[in-house]
Parts: structure tokens; C-alpha cells; sequence
């Protein structure tokens, strides 16, 4: 008679499921877990924070559209866990997260780490509890994964006591569930495509937002058709970068804002009315402007700004129905206008490409691009201030899912974890980390598990030895006085990324930049280029902002 435990199922269904790789901390109460890991040929991946572990397994749904798991122990192990899983909920990441707990028959009485966690994550994830029994394992895990990837995809917590992975089951007596969610589409309600196609029958000037749930939806060559048939301006946000190449006459990255303020129409696809868009407000928009928006979840239909169509569904069945529908646009004087203005704005931009000491930020973003698209297929991981809002002004995306950034919660830290992630599922791609000094301090420490792991990256710090972002407006509100801990030291980045075992190199002059780029990439390990940047850049270019 075969028994199998507790651990032994959570691996099988992991399997199951596709899952090749978790993220985890060590961790004793978790420990039935790893050995099924083994028995079944998951990766486990060890990193040297948990929140690390769960920006890891955050980055991991993202990149496979799939879930991404983090397994991390009792107590602070959960708790340290908790930003990473707050992330993914806002960013709608199906990440599930698999928490340790003292034995049941121990639970009230003082165990080591105990700590009531299922209630922790109830406002920040589509379901948390914990499984009672072993043979409640696979029902439970099916659960997850069903909650975590269906309709508007976000995180999901499950508890497991250490008697519970350890208890065994017998095999014969246990079928591993099957078939228990769908892949199905949601198509959107055909009159409603209607009403939004008669709308741009008669508009002058629309436009289109189109935002994360175009990537997860893989919607992105029907999106282009639309814009194309229709002859519509398409702008992108969050994960939907990347989502129409470079030169396509459509796409269009530096004129938003004069797009939607004289817009007649606008088209929302799978991105919220949030502060990425001011809440829908002038003067982003016009009080005037009529607004189709599409989301899966009808919650957010009209949240924050009234809209004149409300369609629910899927990005992909909603822009397949427009593609459809609508006439043959003819809106080239349009069009003209705006790419005038585009590159009115790209000039202003590369006028800073040339500038020499202190170093500018689209300087360093200008060669960080230019090498990153000679080199092989680059993805880039996004985790700092205004370095990465000013690189993503200027850093060219040639397909999809490409550009990973935290996302509308802003949480720095993702650096390293995410990177991991995407190397581990993308080895053929050079993995570039666009990482801020402030925000190397959260998870630096895991280039060196990126260098146990041997997945090589390269980490290009943006360092103006300060929390950029923060210290600009807050000196120009309260005074240099009124503004402690917004400044940093010039660290030596490259030489902490040296100490751990990879390759590192200082940047300081503008002609090194480039030369440093290139060899950093030919160091075939995890690689920091520590550049020096001018603090007062962003206010220079009028660049501050956030890239999400």
C-alpha cells in the first residue's frame, strides 16, 4: 500500500499544474514540501529574504501567465512574505503563496513562530485559509489554483500545518483532481460592442489606453488590428508595454497626455481609472470625452469616471469584436499630428543623449537600449524611482511581456527576485535589471542567489546617492532642512555584486558607459554596472514621474 504525504500531494499538484520552479526561504514547518519538490523535479529555488520569494513567484506568474509559488515558513516567514503578496494583488498576479504553520495539536498553546495568518491576507488576496487535513491537500490546491487564475487573476494564501504535510495518505484511496478550472474566454456582450463601435463611427480624435489584461489576454496582435483598421493612437501601460513594436504608425509613447486632453473618445482596455490615468480627471481627460471601457471584473467598470460604454470581458474577445466591427478608419491627418508631436518630444528627450558630466539619466537609458537590443533578446526588470520612470521614456520593447515593473502598488524591492525569475524561465534572454540605489538595498542581497542558481544577469544601477523620487519634491515643499532621510551615500554597488562572486565596474564618465554595458553582458555571470548620475536631472527635463 503507497502512502503519500501531506507535502508529497502539495508536489504533485504543483506538477500537475505545470509549476517547474517555487521560491522559498528555508524553513523547517515546510520542509515535507521540498522533499516533494525533489521527488517530482520542481526547482527549488532558495532566496535570501521571503519577500524576495514572493516577488520571485509574482515575476514567475507574470512571465508564464500561469501561477508562480513562494513556500516560505511559520510566523516571519508569512509576515515577511506579506509586501510581496500585497504587490501581486494590486498588479492582478496569480501568485500563490504556501505558508508553514506549527502542528494542529500544538496551535493556541505558544508553538515557535505561531501567529494567526490566514486572516493577515483577507484584504489582500482573492482567497486565504488553511487546509485542515492531508486528504484536503489536492481539493484545496485545485481551489487556489482556480481562485488565483480565474477572472481577474490575483494571489491566493494557504495554510499548512507541519502535521498536515507530514501525515500520510494512501494513495489508492486518493484521485488527484482534474479539470478543475477554465481557460475559457468571457466574450463581451455584442450590443454593447455595438454601442462603442457607433461611437467611433463619429469620433475625430480617439485613442486608446490599452493596459496589463492585453498581455495576460495575449491580445496584442488583435489589439494592432483594431488600431490599424480603425486608425486610432494606441498608448501603453503596466504589462501592455511592449504590446505594439517600436515604429508601428499606431503606437505612440511621449503625446499622451495631449491625445486623451483633446480626445472624443477613448477606449479603457484592462487598465483601472487609478493614478496612472488621474483617476479619469481632468486635465488627463476631458470632461467631454466619451469613454468605452473594458474589464473583466464589472466591479471596476466606472470607478473613479463615468463611462458612456461599460463592456465585461476579456481584452482578447473584446478587441477581436472590434476588429470585426469597425469601418475602415481614416484619421491620417490625425495620426500625422500626433506623431509631429511625438517627435517634437522624442527630440527634447534626445537632446539629453549627448550631455556629458554629471551623467543624465536618458543618457544612460540611451546606451542601456541601444546595447541591451544588439546583445540577444532582452527583458527588462524594472525597480527604482526616477531612473525607471526616465528609462521608460526611452527604452524600446520589441515584444510582449518584456518590461517588468512592480506595478500600481510601487514597491521597490523586485529587482533581484524578479530577475531570477525571468532568467530561470528565459535563459536565452539577457536579463537586465534597471534598479535604482535606494532600491538595491531592499533584495541586493539576492544577486547572490542569482549566483548560486548561475543565472547570470546584469544589474544597471542608477546611483544619485539619494531616494530621488522622495528628496526633489520634498525639498522643494519643506527646504533642504525639513527633508532628512531622503539622502544615501555614494555605495559601491559594483563591489558589493564583486564581494559575492559576480562582476562589477564603476561608472563615472559618459564614454564608459557603453564599454561598461558590453562588458557586463560578456562577463556570462551576474554583473552590476554602478553608474554615477546628476541628482538634479530629473528636474532638468521636467522628467519625475512614475513608470507603471
Amino acid at each position: 500500500m503507497a502512502m503519500l504525504s501531506g507535502g508529497q500531494l502539495v508536489a504533485k499538484m504543483l506538477k500537475a499544474e505545470g509549476v517547474k520552479h517555487i521560491f522559498t526561504l528555508s524553513g523547517l514547518h515546510i520542509a515535507p514540501i521540498y522533499a516533494g519538490c525533489v521527488e517530482e523535479g520542481i526547482q527549488v529555488v532558495d532566496t535570501r529574504h521571503e519577500q524576495a520569494a514572493a516577488h520571485a513567484a509574482d515575476a514567475y506568474a507574470r512571465i508564464t501567465r500561469g501561477v508562480g509559488v513562494a513556500v516560505v515558513t511559520a510566523g516571519p516567514g508569512v509576515t515577511d512574505a506579506l509586501t510581496g503578496v500585497a504587490n501581486a494583488y494590486q498588479a492582478n498576479s496569480p501568485m500563490i503563496l504556501l505558508g508553514g504553520a506549527a502542528p494542529t495539536f500544538n496551535q493556541s498553546r505558544g508553538s515557535l513562530q505561531e501567529i494567526e495568518q490566514v486572516d493577515l491576507f483577507h484584504r489582500i488576496a482573492k482567497w486565504s485559509d488553511r487546509v485542515p487535513t492531508p486528504e484536503l491537500v489536492p481539493a484545496y490546491m485545485a481551489k487556489a489554483f482556480r481562485v488565483a487564475l480565474s477572472g481577474r487573476p490575483g494571489p491566493v494564501f494557504l495554510e499548512l500545518a507541519w502535521d498536515v504535510l507530514c501525515n500520510n495518505v494512501d494513495e489508492s484511496s486518493l484521485k488527484l483532481p482534474t479539470h478543475y478550472r477554465t481557460n475559457a474566454r468571457q466574450p463581451p456582450d455584442p450590443n454593447k460592442v455595438d454601442e462603442a463601435l457607433q461611437l467611433l463611427e463619429t469620433a475625430q480624435r480617439p485613442a486608446i489606453i490599452a493596459g496589463s489584461s492585453v498581455y495576460w489576454d495575449q491580445a496584442w496582435e488583435v489589439l494592432q488590428l483594431f488600431a490599424e483598421k480603425a486608425q486610432v493612437p494606441v498608448f501603453l501601460n503596466g504589462a501592455g508595454r511592449g504590446c505594439l513594436p517600436p515604429g508601428h504608425p499606431c503606437f505612440f509613447q511621449h503625446t499622451r497626455k495631449e491625445a486623451l486632453t483633446n480626445a472624443d473618445l477613448v477606449f479603457v482596455i484592462g487598465t483601472p481609472f487609478d493614478f496612472r490615468l488621474n483617476y479619469g480627471s481632468e486635465p488627463t481627460f476631458s470632461p467631454e470625452s466619451k469613454i468605452v471601457q473594458i474589464d473583466i471584473d464589472p466591479v471596476e467598470i466606472g470607478r473613479n469616471r463615468v463611462v458612456d460604454v461599460g463592456i465585461i470581458g476579456d481584452s482578447f474577445s473584446a478587441l477581436e469584436a472590434f476588429a470585426a466591427g469597425a469601418a475602415k478608419g481614416e484619421r491620417s491627418a490625425y495620426l500625422e499630428g500626433l506623431r509631429a508631436a511625438e517627435k517634437k518630444r522624442s527630440a527634447g528627450i534626445a537632446a539629453w543623449f549627448n550631455d556629458d558630466k554629471p551623467i543624465h539619466h536618458y543618457r544612460l537609458a540611451k546606451e542601456l537600449s541601444d546595447v541591451a537590443n544588439q546583445s540577444g533578446d532582452p527583458l527588462f526588470v524594472c525597480d527604482g524611482g526616477n531612473w525607471v520612470a526616465m528609462a521608460a521614456k526611452v527604452i524600446e520593447l520589441k515584444q510582449p511581456g518584456r518590461w517588468l515593473d512592480p506595478g500600481p502598488l510601487g514597491c521597490l524591492g523586485v529587482g533581484a527576485p524578479f530577475a531570477l525569475a525571468a532568467k530561470a524561465l528565459h535563459p536565452e534572454c539577457t536579463v537586465w535589471v534597471i534598479q535604482g540605489d535606494g532600491s538595491f538595498g531592499l533584495n541586493g542581497m539576492d544577486f547572490e542567489t542569482a549566483l548560486r542558481f548561475k543565472l547570470p544577469m546584469v544589474c544597471v544601477v542608477g546611483n544619485d546617492a539619494a531616494w530621488g523620487q522622495i528628496r526633489i519634491p520634498q525639498v522643494g515643499m519643506f527646504g533642504e532642512d525639513k527633508s532628512p532621510g531622503t539622502l544615501l551615500k555614494p555605495t559601491r554597488y559594483d563591489e558589493i555584486v564583486k564581494a559575492m562572486g559576480g562582476w562589477g565596474e564603476l561608472v563615472t564618465e559618459p564614454s564608459q558607459i557603453r564599454p561598461a554595458l558590453e562588458r557586463a553582458v560578456a562577463s556570462n555571470t551576474v554583473a552590476c554596472v554602478n553608474v554615477m548620475l546628476d541628482p538634479e536631472a530629473p528636474v532638468k527635463a521636467g522628467a519625475m514621474g512614475y513608470a507603471v
